[in-house]
């Protein structure tokens, strides 16, 4: 959060008055002289300012005034101030000092340093933001090997001022030899990259994908000292792919340093094979799925019409297969249920691809998984990706399904499969169940068949991880297939292996590797204090304007509370619970003659002006 002009006055007031309360001056004055006693008695050297920290550390004063002045802490370990530039430059007279971290000496590590950025030169026109004031600002995520990492934000300019330094350990696929630690050999063997991504946040806090890139770290191996400096062209994404956004300095660093470093050779080697290994198994899984799309269409040539969707291209514009966008996630302590898991990604924002020029058509980016969830928003595709990924880490057999929805619409969304032969559909955008009942074209007129209550209407294909089936059955409107995957007349499969060839993790492959979910660091409590007296506000400000008066009932408030948690208990389990009681607290707090009105409106947002503007409405 920012601090509004003002407020950074009156922090350093608190900290003067806090300072003066201690008698912190007059301490240093005590220090300073027994210092100068001690210190300059023998010979009469100067007295520098390093010198007097060392004595106001060693007697214990600076540690009493920072245990005094207390700062919020971020998850992250970072101190949550306000702007993003911090009004005084007073730490750019000495270099950065970076967050200490407690290194396992028996662990490798590799040390990336953020060292700036050049050349984003959407940003040349910017001025540089005033201090307090509110900016739009650059954040850069980072995953490496199940490990996750957020850079603090920077305001955006031509060259923001990147300084970060993350320490990622590179750790063994297998835990057999878990005590000794990663040689060079090993270590060139671990193909993952460390996938960046550069977001922007705005000043009404909405994001936006900068770029996704993915950084081949390994060059460090051969480098001298083991130290290498790397310059990273960052590419921008969806229609802007191969336009340059920026450049980033990188410094690159092995903890502990390598005895002996691999020759440049053995590793370009290394890359060359890499990418040959990739390149032909790419060509082969092309060349099978072009065979199966010919015996697909020879089944019915209609079947060019239906929406049977075998590559998507990613926000990078690489055509990757659908299935490597799914992989069984397991969501640890921080989703307990497939419902709650639902309801989750629910809550991510949807918003299309943007597309530049008109024409209603639309643009195809399904995204990487970290640049979704760092974006914090994505198409019904991510969202249908990410429930599917989910709900197969809970063991249950979930697919994603391509088709349409009204007007023709194109549309993804989950489905699952139960052991008796269920079908229920799962919508990644509301986190709607519907059962599926076929409607059986062939019965007589009397029979009464079931209503769909789904809003889909035609379905071309459905895919997991390792299968992929396309719909052969003479219609393909989704209230009359059956979902009987096994029975090859009605789905055509894929070969799983052919799909395991280029879509399983670990082996030698251009899929990116699934990073962890990350619990959040906003203060749930806190936040919605927060918009609770910004809505009162704006409400009491509207009603002043239409000449009425506001008073605010605390404990009517207090007992709407119960109201707000069985919504979201129903929003996240489906069960209803607690509503008697709730009513029963209403109906004593009106007084008589009096009739209490609510209605639920659910938001996705944290902004609560455009909240109470929807309200109106």
């Amino acid at each position: 959060m920012a601090l509004p002009p003002g407020k950074g006055w009156e922090l350093k007031g608190l900290i003067q008055q806090q300072l003066q309360k201690m008698d912190v001056h007059g301490r240093i004055r005590e220090v300073l002289a027994e210092t100068i006693r001690e210190e300059l008695a023998p010979e009469h050297r100067q007295l520098s300012t390093e010198d007097l920290m060392k004595a106001l550390r060693q007697r214990g004063i600076i540690g009493d005034v920072m245990k005094e002045l207390k700062f919020v802490t971020d998850v992250n370990g970072e101190e949550r101030t306000s702007s993003p530039k911090p009004a005084t430059h007073f730490i750019d007279r000495e270099p950065p000092v970076l967050k200490k971290t407690n290194i396992d000496p028996t662990r490798r590590y590799l040390y990336l340093q953020v060292l700036g950025g050049k050349a984003f030169l959407e940003h040349l026109q910017e001025p540089d933001p005033l201090p307090g004031q509110i900016c739009s600002t650059f954040t850069l995520c980072l995953h490496f090997r199940n490990q996750r990492f957020r850079s603090k934000p920077v305001p955006c300019a031509c060259e923001p001022d990147f300084h970060d330094g993350f320490l990622l350990e590179v750790h063994k696929d297998s835990l057999g030899d878990g005590s000794k630690m990663v040689d060079a050999t090993t270590m060139l063997s671990v193909c993952d990259p460390v996938h960046m991504v550069l977001i922007k946040t705005d000043t009404f806090g909405e994001t936006t994908l900068v770029a996704s890139y993915f950084l081949e770290w390994r060059s460090v191996l051969a480098a001298e000292n083991g130290i290498t400096n790397v310059a990273v062209e960052l590419l921008g994404v969806g229609t802007e792919s191969k336009v340059s956004v920026g450049v980033l300095n990188i410094r690159l660093e092995l903890y502990p340093p390598l005895s002996k470093t691999l020759s440049p050779e053995i590793t370009n080697t290394q890359f060359t094979l890499e990418r040959q290994k990739i390149a032909e198994k790419e060509r082969l899984f092309l060349v099978y799925a072009k065979q199966w799309w010919r015996e697909y269409l020879q089944i019915r040539p209609t079947h060019n019409e239906r929406l049977v969707k075998i590559f998507a291209q990613d926000e990078n514009g690489i055509n990757r297969p659908v299935c490597s966008y799914i992989r069984p996630l397991r969501a640890g302590r921080l989703l307990d249920t497939p419902r709650q898991a639902a309801r989750f990604v629910s809550v991510l924002g949807y918003e299309r691809a943007p597309v530049i020029g008109g024409g209603g058509g639309k643009q195809e980016q399904w995204c990487t998984l970290l640049a979704f969830l760092c974006r914090n928003k994505g198409d019904c595709e991510d969202h249908a990706n990410l429930l599917c990924s989910l709900l197969l880490g809970y063991g249950l057999e979930a697919f994603v399904c391509v088709g349409t929805k009204a007007k023709g619409v194109p549309h993804a969304w989950v489905m699952t499969c139960g052991t008796d032969g269920t079908i229920v559909f799962w919508e990644s955008l509301t986190g709607h169940r519907y059962i599926h009942r076929p409607i059986n074209p062939d019965d007589p007129p009397m029979v009464e068949q079931p209503k769909p209550l789904y809003p889909y209407r035609t379905v071309g294909c459905v895919f997991n991880h390792h299968k992929f089936y396309g719909n052969c059955q003479p219609s393909d409107a989704v209230e009359l297939c059956v979902f009987d995957l096994h029975d090859e007349s009605k789905w055509k499969p894929m070969s799983s292996e052919a799909i395991k060839s280029v879509c399983s993790p670990g082996t030698a492959s251009s899929v990116p590797p699934f990073p962890p979910l990350c619990a959040s660091a906003i203060d749930a409590a806190v936040t919605s204090n927060d918009i609770e007296l910004q809505l009162r506000m704006l409400v009491s400000e509207h009603r002043k304007d239409l000449g009425l008066s506001t008073v605010w009932d605390d404990h009517l408030s207090y007992l709407l509370s119960p109201a707000l948690a069985a919504y979201e208990l129903e929003r996240a389990t489906g069960i209803s619970a607690g509503n008697e009681e709730f009513q029963d607290a209403v109906r004593r707090a009106v007084p008589d003659g009096h009739t209490f009105k609510g209605f639920p409106i659910h938001f996705v947002y944290r902004n609560a002006r455009r909240a109470f503007a929807t309200c109106l409405r």
